[in-house]
């Protein structure tokens, strides 16, 4: 099985790969930051990763793989999210405080607040009378991991 070691954007592919065949694999938010394992393309093609800590994959990633002469599109999933509209920064800092005292992630989008629809942020967002309606698009928090070092 071929093991990708590393991301290459879209508009950067080799002109070597001008040959390959394409695929695509669609993953959700969480997905998109597991740097180590297994994974299926669309199309059925299995590989594993063991890319760099910290790599988060967005849509223009592409995984190249030689031996099957393959180039892998990375494509966002959609996901039900929560669209949180602050009417002014305030209370955009203050719900975003709210949501990561939750421990839950957040992404910012064109001056909205967009949260994961997972149980219990619903009774959040109506405590606080924040201002919501509910999508279904792709979600990619604003940081995923939290570097500590000693």
């Amino acid at each position: 099985m071929t093991i990708v070691e590393r991301v290459v954007r879209e508009c950067d592919l080799p002109d070597s790969c001008g040959g390959f065949g394409r695929d695509a694999i669609t993953l959700g938010w969480e997905e998109r930051t597991h740097v180590h394992g297994r994974r299926r393309t669309d199309g059925g093609v299995e590989f594993g990763t063991s890319l760099p800590r910290g790599t988060v994959l967005r849509s223009g990633d592409c995984f190249v793989l030689d031996a099957e002469r393959l180039v892998v599109s990375i494509v966002e999933k959609p996901e039900p999210v929560f669209v949180i509209s602050p009417r002014g920064e305030a209370e955009s800092a203050l719900f975003a405080y709210h949501i990561g005292n939750r421990h839950q992630p957040i992404m910012i989008e064109n001056g909205s607040l967009v949260c994961p629809d997972v149980p219990g942020v619903e009774q959040l967002l109506q405590q606080h009378r924040m201002p919501y309606s509910r999508a279904v698009r792709p979600f990619t928090p604003v940081a995923t991991t939290s570097g500590h070092h000693h």
